[in-house]
């Protein structure tokens, strides 16, 4: 039975690039499948078939027609569709379930996926973390992305982490940076617990 990891956030948050990225660290180790979904078509999917060294049945694109988070939490069909279709022909170790890009109130149901992690940027403002919202509240792992970006926009990271940590209360988080490869890699190990529980 595959580990099913969902990863959703805001528009432009870095969703398809963190799975890129994981993509790259974990191929060797794990066997891989990853489901994207996008309102009405499939970049994300020919994206990551055109990046990735990865057999691209293993990339499924579901087009949803709609709001992206109806499609992960309230009528899951169509990606348990592309999971079970995964599942049947490749056997992953680990299946990425990314969410179109949605607003603060996405979130996963559990009988698509077993956990997932939810993606902010420092771009979209500091205020996010204080603005809360179920996908940041209630997931699984919460990753703060692109903080190398944060003295462009004027954000402090010192005390954007502090309302993380008042809002997520005891729940992890990661915050995330292309400069620095030591959180992608605590990601990694989240993941690798995660697999061998």
């Amino acid at each position: 039975m595959s580990l099913k990891i969902g990863i959703a956030g805001p528009v432009g948050s870095g969703k398809t690039s963190i799975i890129e990225q994981l993509t790259n660290a974990l191929k060797n180790e794990y066997s891989l499948g990853i489901v994207t979904n996008d309102i009405y078509t499939t970049e994300d999917a020919n994206y990551l078939k055109k990046t990735l060294d990865l057999d691209e049945n293993r990339i499924i694109g579901v087009e949803t027609g709609g709001c992206p988070h109806t499609a992960i939490r309230d009528d899951i069909t169509m990606n348990a569709k592309a999971v079970e279709e995964l599942e049947t022909n490749f056997h992953p170790d680990i299946i990425f379930v990314e969410s179109g890009g949605d607003n603060l109130s996405a979130t996963f149901s559990y009988e698509l996926v077993d956990y997932y992690l939810y993606v902010i940027d420092v771009a979209q403002g500091a205020d996010i973390p204080r603005k809360k919202g179920a996908g940041l509240l209630f997931c699984d792992l919460l990753v703060v992305n692109k903080t190398d970006l944060a003295p462009y926009v004027n954000v402090n990271l010192t005390s954007m982490e502090e309302d993380v940590k008042a809002n997520r209360k005891n729940k992890p988080y990661i915050f995330l940076s292309n400069k620095k490869p030591e959180g992608l890699n605590e990601i990694i190990q989240w993941l690798s617990v995660l697999k061998e529980a």
